[in-house]
């Protein structure tokens, strides 16, 4: 099952911050530590590089995330031109309070009330954008809610006579090329339920916590996870936790609901679901993949072709 979201007003949000990039010095995206790669939306860096405008990726959560896998992503982004990565949780002031020192280095003529220095924050939905606002501001003016899509248009806010501050709404793109990816942000709660069957997602989640984090697992429900799938796992987390319907059979549904909220609230412990050597090992694969295809068709184009049109053998 392939998972898409790109609501109506996404199409104008992307808009609106094609035309503010002409007028920000930093791009300050925002990803989900425990899927940095998942959760960065390629309309967010084909727009910034258009405009060459340098990027602070802030990895947010990362109190969530595995962080001997975080630091994998670190080392990974800051090796890249233009980019200066973090690892924070924009729900700590002291976390917060580093980001617009770090952003500073990238536009180091904006720097003075003539020149003040001009950042946006871009990310998908809920990924912690407009937590990170209020906490640079240190008062509420953004809404947060746990539903992706609570942001629906941009504000500007002057942090300081040489700082200001662009909001966005989250951004999604249209198609989402990886089906992984999909489930990757469904599970972590950057996609519309209404776009989602949480039993299909957590029995994805499910095997991908029994393949890296089976400990963790086993610790959490208190079972035996040697041999299950995702499938299995929700099972018996709908049995350890009595997710029954009317005649005693299970609630399969409540028992995703479960291992989704219990993966999104941390109680499963310090997890990744992404790391910079899957992640490649999936491209690869998905080039592949790619190629293959491209080689079936242009055979069967020729398998399929009139006597006349066969190129003649060399």
């Amino acid at each position: 099952m392939s998972i898409q979201w790109f609501p109506g007003h996404m199409t104008s949000a992307r808009k609106k911050a094609a035309e503010s990039m002409e007028r920000i010095d930093v791009v300050i995206e925002v990803l989900d530590a425990r899927l940095p790669e998942a959760s960065s939306n390629p309309m967010i860096r084909e727009l910034r590089l258009h405009r060459q405008r340098p990027c602070l990726k802030i990895l947010n959560k990362a109190d969530l995330a595995d962080p001997a896998v975080t630091a994998q992503w670190l080392a990974y982004y800051n090796a890249q031109k233009g980019v200066t990565a973090v690892a924070l949780s924009c729900k700590k002031p002291g976390d917060v309070a580093k980001v617009v020192g770090l952003c500073r280095p990238l536009a180091p003529h904006r720097n003075d009330r003539l020149k003040p220095l001009r950042m946006m924050i871009m990310g998908i939905p809920n990924v912690g954008k407009s937590t990170l606002m209020n906490a640079l501001l240190k008062k509420r003016v953004a809404k947060v809610g746990d539903e992706p899509a609570v942001t629906k248009s941009q504000q500007a806010i002057d942090l300081s006579p040489t700082a200001s501050l662009i909001d966005t709404p989250g951004m999604m793109w249209p198609k989402i090329e990886h089906d992984s990816d999909g489930y990757m942000l469904a599970a972590s709660h950057a996609i519309g339920r209404n776009a989602v069957i949480d039993e299909a997602v957590a029995n994805f989640l499910g095997g991908l916590l029994l393949a890296r984090y089976p400990a963790l697992v086993a610790a959490r429900y208190k079972i035996d996870v040697a041999g299950l799938d995702g499938p299995a796992l929700v099972e018996a987390v709908a049995r350890r936790r009595g997710c029954l319907v009317k005649g005693g059979g299970l609630d399969i549904e409540k028992a995703s609901l479960v291992l989704l909220q219990d993966y999104r609230d941390g109680a499963l412990g310090r997890v990744s679901l992404e790391t910079p050597t899957t992640r490649q090992a999936m491209m690869e694969a998905h080039a592949a993949e790619v190629a293959a295809k491209a080689a079936a068709k242009a055979a069967g184009e020729v398998d399929n072709a009139a006597p006349d049109e066969v190129p003649p053998a060399e």
